[in-house]
């Protein structure tokens, strides 16, 4: 099936699910559905149980952070030139907000074909930046929405243990985001002794 069809068959088998298929610039031919959050469990479940895909393993789920960008388009207006009304030609800018996202690449081991990747994104990327977890669909999902968690900072609803994996708790940044600051480094506890007293003890 074709990313066009299977959105079709996802948008008619879950009523008000909107599904949108993105196109990969770095794989030619290669595309991913991106699913609305407040539908994405249903539309997960979906993929797994359909009997023309069978998307039962989850080999993948990597996080992706979207900055706020600006985006410029020309448009023609008419305008009013020297009291003649003319067409003329208009750069308008407008803002996307930023979000985070969530990637999962799907595979049906039982029919030996995929990958279809599935998008899921956040609001925004500040205080509304929870999606619903897909371990209960994916099991192998359950580790890699743990890290995706800790470095950028999804929160998965309904995950079954969700803490973080890499970094120590009571951090409170998450370093894959890209405008993450690290703090300044700590170069640990300085031998009263100086820079002479320590080449004494390495000699």
């Amino acid at each position: 099936m074709t990313p066009e069809q299977i959105r079709s068959e996802i948008e008619a088998a879950i009523p008000g699910c909107s599904v949108e298929v993105a196109p990969n610039g770095a794989v030619p031919g290669q595309a991913s559905l991106a699913v609305d959050r407040l539908h994405a469990l249903e539309a997960a479940w979906f993929l797994r149980r359909h009997p023309g895909l069978l998307l039962d393993f989850c080999s993948n789920v990597a996080g992706v952070d979207w900055l706020d960008r600006e985006i410029s388009e020309k448009v023609k207006v008419r305008k009013l030139v020297d009291g003649v009304e003319q067409e003329a030609e208009e750069t308008r800018k407008s803002k996307i907000p930023g979000r985070l996202e969530a990637v999962y690449h799907l595979f049906s081991i039982e029919k030996k074909q995929g990958p279809v990747i599935l998008r899921v994104r956040t609001e925004n990327r500040s205080d509304r930046v929870e999606i619903p977890s897909l371990t209960p669909v994916w099991r192998s999902a359950e580790f890699q929405e743990r890290e995706i968690f800790d470095l950028y900072g999804i929160v998965f609803t309904g995950h079954p243990d969700l803490r973080r994996l890499l970094m120590w708790e009571g951090f409170t940044d998450h370093p894959m985001r890209k405008d993450y600051v690290p703090p300044p480094e700590d170069d640990g506890p300085q031998d009263p002794r100086g820079a002479v007293g320590k080449e004494a003890a390495a000699g």
